[in-house]
């Protein structure tokens, strides 16, 4: 440098103090440059490396976004989506309509006052209008692809649906409507940039619809959307089996090979006596204590063991909600006869199933844990078969009731009509089982005289109903929700079950 001209040092700024022109200028130049090298337009707001917006504030921002979705899509789960289909073409979104709103106003107050000032209020949204007008990028075509996952599930089991966006463009925000169908409950949804994630809950067994979703789908505006609806199908869910590990047998058995220990002489493994040596038997089966008490060779005897028949007859004729608990009797019935079929099917017997509704369901008797799965399956619509309900109940077919096969019939004992079944099932020299399922006691208003009147005729009849399912020689077993099903079947263990005449 020469010496005659003075050389200016800019001093810096203390911390925490106001920089100088030259910080001013140099912010400037080094801010464009990381523009450009972004690739950001001039006018776009970069984010701040040390974001004054923490995570916090965009996790609640999240959390409102999440309970307004949420809080539609209960709106819309009991009335359900639109019938028609949403329109196909791009119009215009909330955030135009507002701004539109705006700008209308404030030309019209304008007008009206003859302020020219306030036509800057309307020019305001006109220019955002015109900024964040849709371009080229936005999609011509729109598609959505559902999968839910598992498509079969038991009880309080979670199911996860996954909705992707197919399109060939830029798009903006998501906006989701669910409307679910009976029997699940919406716990969850995550909007992402090319999808939305549902969880669900299943709270009640059966067939059921999953239900549809509208996705709004906006440009990267936000200006414009475009509705597009998915239906999301079926879910089957299984009832949670009940606690039920006794398996009572009647007196007669079949000719199979089983578990359950009869009073016959055959190849088991219990010692029932001993009996005379016959020559040709094998030399381990000689019982000594009584061979050296007898001075003669005694053997042991066993007890034949072989596999029982059981039918499962549910009762789905009405279906009634204990105003106490909310428990519906048909829920209860399924979940107990499911815990009683697993019981028999781990001990290798066969079991059949006959519904008894609307219509008439049955299954002819099986084994194995497919069985198992084909018996649910096969009454997952019985609450859709009562609405067929009509003045005669159908015959009841032959190959539905194997000889001298064990009948438990679930029932609420609260249709007079049950009685008929049960008096062709017991004519047909089958031994049954009735297993009540509560229905819940109406409740009376204190003071309400006819109420209480109702209520002790409501007992009588239930009682009656009983009487004359005893006086046939019909045991019933009173089922109790929340505890196991072995408490009202262990009398039943004290002696095998007998049958009427074929």
């Amino acid at each position: 440098m020469s010496a005659g001209r003075p050389v200016r040092r800019l001093a810096a700024p203390a911390e925490g103090g106001p920089p100088g022109p030259g910080a001013r200028r140099t912010g400037f130049r080094t801010g464009l440059r990381s523009r450009l090298r972004t690739g950001l337009r001039p006018g776009r707001r970069l984010e701040p490396r040390g974001d004054r917006r923490t995570g916090r504030d965009a996790d609640r921002d999240a959390d409102l976004r999440t309970a307004r979705i949420l809080a539609r899509s209960a709106e819309a789960a009991p009335a359900g989506l639109p019938s028609t289909p949403p329109s196909p073409h791009w119009r215009a979104g909330e955030r135009t309509l507002r701004l539109l709103t705006v700008a209308a106003v404030a030309a019209a107050a304008a007008l009206a006052t003859g302020h020219a000032w306030l036509l800057a209020l309307a020019a305001g949204p006109a220019v955002l209008l015109a900024l964040a007008a849709p371009g080229r990028d936005r999609p011509t075509r729109l598609a959505t692809v559902g999968t839910a996952e598992p498509r079969r599930c038991f009880e309080g089991e979670r199911i996860t649906v996954r909705i992707t966006v197919e399109h060939d463009g830029e798009i903006g925000p998501l906006d989701p409507t669910v409307a679910l169908g009976p029997g699940l409950t919406l716990e969850s949804v995550a909007v992402g940039r090319a999808g939305v994630d549902l969880g669900l809950r299943a709270d009640r067994w059966g067939r059921w619809t999953l239900g549809s979703v509208d996705l709004d789908v906006y440009d990267t505006g936000g200006l414009t959307r475009r509705t597009v609806r998915t239906e999301l199908g079926a879910v089957d869910v299984f009832p949670v089996p009940g606690a039920a590990r006794l398996t009572p047998v009647p007196v007669r058995l079949p000719e199979r090979i089983g578990e359950h220990t009869t009073a016959h002489d055959g190849t088991g493994v219990e010692v029932i006596g001993v009996r005379p040596y016959v020559p040709g038997e094998r030399q381990r089966r000689i019982h000594w204590p009584s061979t050296t008490r007898r001075d003669s060779i005694q053997i042991n005897q066993f007890a034949a063991e072989r596999a029982a028949d059981a039918v499962v007859l549910l009762d789905a004729l009405s279906d009634f909600r204990d105003p106490a608990t909310g428990l519906s009797s048909l829920d209860e019935t399924l979940r107990a006869a499911a815990g009683l079929t697993r019981a028999y099917l781990s001990r290798h017997d066969r079991v059949g199933l006959i519904a008894v509704g609307g219509r008439l369901r049955w299954l002819a008797a099986g084994s194995g844990d497919r069985h198992f799965y084909r018996m649910v399956e096969a009454v997952l619509e019985v609450r859709q078969d009562r609405r067929r309900r009509g003045p005669a109940l159908p015959r009841l077919p032959l190959p539905a009731l194997p000889g001298h096969a064990l009948v438990y019939a679930f029932t609420s004992l609260a249709d007079q009509r049950i009685l008929e079944v049960l008096g062709r099932v017991s004519d047909r020299g089958n031994p049954l089982v009735v297993v009540e399922i509560p229905a819940g006691e109406p409740t009376v208003e204190p003071g309400d005289e006819v109420g209480a009147l109702a209520l002790r005729l409501w007992h009588a009849e239930r009682e009656a109903m009983r009487s004359a399912l005893r006086g046939r020689g019909i045991p019933v077993a009173r089922y109790t929700p929340g505890e196991a099903l072995d408490l009202a079947l262990a009398p039943l263990l004290r002696r095998r079950i007998r049958g009427g005449a074929r």
